[in-house]
């Protein structure tokens, strides 16, 4: 049995309960060595057989994993945050379906919650935002037409920016084209919930300006928008005039 789990945002208590039990379950562990705290890997057995998949192909990662199934194994594949994130999973179990194999998967804590976390923000503010875009920046790997980062900010809603801090200049300039003012505010949120996290306040216009000064050039996530302002409505659910199936509100 394969088990796809999520390793959390970054801190090692912060994958889940299920998750760590399947980790100490296992016989073989294939990681992401290059984004998962390998702290997270205190939770494994001894004796069990550990991948870094950092410099190793997907022939290579599912090839591991038969291997572990010919030999009757539980191997667990620990992807960084959650795993329908940018995790490159379905590609591992269109191969594990064609070899017959069978596999589940474990949700994990992402980090654009450990990023929320640590600005402590809600994503979604009465009369500020209601919906969260989680996208990246056009790269070496390309994105839909209709997903341009430009369209995207054309929402004007909160932003979430994964896997593209290297990549700032344009990334505010797309953002500025689409419809954010210069001025709307911005974080950087570098290794969220790691121990050594780091949190940059800015603006839009200054995102690139901010992750040189500070040195910053992987591993962090982009914020953007009015979340990060201190504007916003009182939820209507708590408001003493509002009712609801629970409560009757005071309200005329």
């Amino acid at each position: 049995m394969i088990h796809f789990v999520g390793a959390g945002s970054g801190g090692a208590d912060l994958i889940t309960v299920r998750g760590a039990r399947l980790l100490g379950e296992a016989n073989q562990i294939i990681y992401a060595g290059s984004l998962v705290n390998p702290e997270v890997l205190q939770y494994k057995s001894e004796g069990c057989k550990v991948l870094d998949s950092a410099s190793m192909t997907l022939e290579e990662v599912v090839a591991a994993m038969k291997e572990g199934e010919a030999r009757n194994w539980q191997t667990v594949r620990l992807h960084t945050g959650d795993p329908s994130l940018y995790g490159a999973i379905r590609e591992q179990m269109d191969q594990l379906d064609e070899a017959g194999i069978p596999y589940d998967v474990t949700p994990g804590v992402s980090s654009f919650c450990g990023a929320a976390a640590a600005l402590r923000a809600e994503y979604t503010l009465p009369d500020v935002s209601q919906s969260v875009i989680i996208t990246r920046m056009e790269g070496r790997t390309p994105v839909p037409e209709g997903e341009k980062l430009r369209k995207m900010a054309s929402h004007g809603c909160t932003m979430v920016l994964f896997l593209s801090t290297g990549l700032l200049e344009r990334a505010q300039e797309e953002l500025m084209a689409g419809g954010y003012a210069p001025d709307t505010p911005a974080a950087i949120v570098y290794k969220a919930t790691w121990p050594d996290e780091r949190v940059f306040r800015c603006t839009v216009s200054t995102l690139a300006q901010t992750a040189r000064e500070n040195h910053i050039t992987k591993t962090a996530l982009i914020t953007v928008g009015g979340f990060l302002g201190t504007e916003y409505d009182r939820s209507k659910l708590y408001d003493p005039a509002f009712t609801h199936g629970f409560r009757a509100g005071t309200g005329q």
